[in-house]
């Protein structure tokens, strides 16, 4: 049904192409009529139409009647200028550069309304990264934060070809916060074999916050946020949209995704659908040896890691000077398999034949589907900016397995191993009061509710609900014009209940008189239990010239999760036991965060150093005691001690070619506990990037033609908590060709994306993967095609 819904899509989607044909696409950049960098954030306007520039100075005017415009351009510190636009013919250059003059007047003859994001990032003295719409489509790879890992700081936990989860200098899990919308994503990001359920063509933007950010976001932002920011209205009379196709060989994956926004006068919509279907992905090996046992792969496929992922999205909004509201609607359905020998052994005597197809889902799988609903309204009221959240997430999850026996446990019925259903209720208030032109004012409150039921035949946490409740304030004071602090205090305090749970099968005790019982075991209790705590932050930032300093410090906290305090039961995905502690405190966080950032005309530099100390870190610790033959480990906490930091630096030569090379380093050690001495799980190496981009001259029918190369190194890892396995270091490298061609729509440019990752399909491991603990190596060389077509 989903699929012919997508195909009455596309249909009326490319239908539209072919009838938007009296209006055409203008590009071009804003740079420095002094020294030719590009201008970001400038605003250009015109009648009925609107872009601001991006990192590179580019923008992009669509629907332009006529093939010409009168545009008004504007940045905070240049001349405003007026230009007309005119689209050229196909013989000439389509990309127009428009150069703005430097101001001489000081900074407090400008008006702030003009301060452009970059400017804003500037000012804030948070340790943050925005991560534009044109770097999300010139680096996309197959989930959300696989394309993310260029970042300094950034890796990701991946679990097969289609899924990851944040880690930011090392932590990740319920650490790291991610935020849509303004709203938290909830779903359950503890298991280390759980994704986002995210679609990333339906992301226009991100603000990745590293460092504690419990200040602002609460809670579990106790290492850092992925805040993907909504989209920005449509233009008055505007309707435009975009169909992305994408293929991947090493999976044989096929994608496509098409969006449609529109906007009359003060309503407008935004909607997109996609589709994904991949097959096994290929590793660079013919054998994995995992407990000792050798496992043959076909063709060098992971056997049933094929997946499929379908998502839908509506959002529909009204705006007028004074008040902004939009809701969204989101829906999100995966169905992915899980590499068979890492689910135990017993796979081992199963009658599946795996390899008959690359493109099957067979035992054991997962299936999930996340709905979620948002509602973002903004009220400006005199010095007042109200801005209320509000949103309701359903969060359906099941792994399933083949019904085998366990110890006591007798063959169950079905395949549903465990389901999880979590529902979760937000509500965000923030009023920004301006107390004077140098001041504001941020108080709020954050309210969350969670009710997470479960089912199966296979316990791991027991149904639980959560309530947590936040109050804040902070203040941004512009001292003066390049001088800026930011300082504020949180309260935080949540209730967490857990249901008491039995086995649905009776197991064999031994009784003190020496007689044994056949009993149904309890495995969790009916248990309440509340936290609270305090946590605050005060940072300074400088702006000199083209120097920006900034330093911030701060003490951050997260609660315990319900896994945390009340497992008890086998992980088959880890082949392990775990137990939960409900003893356990919530962790306190206290960090220094410092960055200075330069920018020249064509060479800039950053450097983020942080020292990080917890009083009480939670962690999984291995005991030496085993359950029915899995090692038990047991959730327990230690003082942790951690620094590190980001480097990078680009430079520009002939104003074509762009070199770019960055590093990140993480240092983390246990200082007191059962693991006194080691480092923390999952810890990243050593790592860093050197890039490469030349921009060549327009050829045939392709605009803007680039080269692009990304070289990795990452060290050996040595530091590994036991039982964890040094990883030896690697080096890999990934070409892409980017280009623009007018192949539907002369009026209209379609973006072309080719991508070899792994060039020499090179082995591999990266010591942040899920199923680097079974020996399984990344995936090996993927060619990969993509086209965006604009209509």
């Amino acid at each position: 049904m989903f699929q012919k819904t997508l195909c009455v899509w596309l249909f009326f989607s490319l239908f539209a192409m072919a009838f938007a044909q009296n209006t055409s696409t203008i590009e071009g950049f804003v740079l420095s009529a002094i020294t030719h960098a590009p201008i970001e954030g400038a605003s250009i306007k015109g009648n009925g139409l609107f872009a601001v520039s991006s990192a590179s100075g580019r923008f992009v005017l669509k629907n332009v009647k006529n093939n010409y415009c009168v545009v008004t351009i504007s940045s905070l510190g240049f001349e405003t200028k007026t230009v007309h636009l005119k689209k050229y013919s196909e013989s000439e250059a389509d990309v127009i550069k428009i150069f703005l003059d430097e101001k001489a007047t000081a900074l407090d003859e400008i008006s702030l309304t003009g301060k452009s994001n970059q400017r804003k990032a500037q000012e804030l003295p948070i340790i943050s990264e925005r991560i534009s719409n044109e770097y999300l489509e010139s680096n996309r790879e197959n989930s959300l934060m696989q394309t993310l890992e260029k970042i300094p700081g950034i890796s990701t936990i991946n679990i097969g070809s289609g899924q990851s989860k944040p880690v930011i200098r090392g932590l990740g899990f319920n650490r790291i916060m991610v935020v849509q919308n303004g709203i938290k994503h909830e779903a359950q990001q503890w298991g280390n074999d759980h994704g986002l359920e995210i679609d990333q063509y339906n992301v226009n933007a991100i603000n990745i916050v590293k460092g504690p950010a419990s200040l602002m976001y609460g809670s579990d932002a106790i290492a850092g946020v992925v805040d993907i920011l909504p989209s920005e209205t449509p233009q008055k009379n505007s309707f435009n949209g975009e169909v992305n196709l994408l293929g991947e060989s090493n999976n044989d994956l096929f994608g496509i995704s098409t969006g449609i926004q529109a906007r009359k006068n003060k309503w407008f919509y935004k909607t997109r659908l996609t589709y994904r279907d991949y097959g096994d992905y290929k590793v660079p090996t013919d054998r994995i040896n995992y407990e000792n046992y050798i496992f043959e792969l076909q063709d060098n496929n992971l056997r049933n890691t094929a997946g499929r992922e379908a998502s839908a999205s509506f959002n529909v909004g009204y705006t007028t000077k004074n008040i902004t509201s939009e809701t969204a609607f989101s829906n999100v359905n995966s169905k992915n398999g899980f590499f068979a020998n890492a689910h135990g052994l017993e796979v081992r005597n199963s009658n599946i034949d795996y390899d008959s197809s690359s493109r099957d889902i067979d035992l054991p799988f997962h299936e999930t589907n996340h709905f979620k609903i948002t509602n973002n309204t903004k009220i400006k009221l005199n010095e007042h900016t109200l801005l209320i959240d509000l949103g309701f997430q359903n969060n359906n999850r099941s792994e399933n397995s083949e019904p085998v026996p366990h110890g006591y446990m007798p063959k169950p019925e079905s395949s549903k191993e465990r389901i999880f259903v979590k529902n979760t209720y937000s509500l965000n208030i923030k009023d920004d009061f301006k107390l004077n032109q140098n001041q504001h004012l941020v108080t709020g409150i954050n309210v969350e509710h969670q009710n997470n039921n479960i089912g199966g035949w296979g316990f791991l946490i027991p149904n639980y609900k959560r309530f947590t409740v936040g109050g804040f304030g902070y203040l941004q004071w512009e001292i003066n014009p390049n001088l800026h602090l930011l300082t504020g205090a949180r309260y935080d305090f949540g209730i967490v209940k857990t249901e008491e749970h039995f086995d649905w099968f009776r197991s064999t005790v031994n009784n003190a008189d020496g007689t044994t019982s056949q009993v149904y075991l309890q495995r969790a209790l009916n248990k309440t239990l509340d936290f609270g705590s305090f946590s605050g932050s005060v940072g300074l930032s400088y702006i000199q010239d083209k120097t920006n300093y900034k330093i911030n410090i701060g003490k951050s906290f997260r609660m315990p999760l319900a896994n945390e305090l009340a497992s008890d039961g086998v992980n088959y995905h880890m082949y392990r036991f775990e137990r939960g502690n409900l003893n356990l405190k919530p962790e306190s966080s206290y960090q220094i965060d410092a960055e200075i950032n330069h920018n020249a005309n064509a060479f800039s530099i950053n450097v983020s150093p942080f020292v990080n100390y917890f009083s009480n870190y939670i962690y999984l610790n291995p005991t030496p005691n085993y359950y029915e033959s899995l090692q038990i480990y047991e959730y327990t906490q230690a003082e942790v001690f951690r620094f590190g930091g980001e480097l990078k630096a680009s430079t520009t030569f002939f104003e074509k070619l762009n070199l770019e090379a960055s590093a990140e380093y993480v240092y983390s050690r246990q200082t007191s506990g059962a693991k006194e001495g080691f480092t923390l799980p999952f810890s990243p190496p050593l790592s860093g990037i050197l890039s490469a981009s030349y921009q060549f001259n327009d050829v045939l029918f392709l605009d803007h033609p680039q080269f692009m190369a990304d070289f990795k190194v990452a060290a050996r890892q040595n530091e590994i908590v036991p039982p964890e396995e040094q990883t030896n270091g690697y080096q890999i490298l990934n070409l892409s060709f980017l280009a623009n061609a007018h192949l539907f729509n002369r009026n209209n440019t379609v973006k072309m994306r080719l991508k070899v990752n792994n060039v020499f399909n090179t082995k591999y491991f990266n010591h942040t993967s899920f199923y680097r603990l079974i020996d399984v190596p990344e995936a090996g060389r993927n060619i990969s095609i993509s086209l965006t077509i604009p209509f």
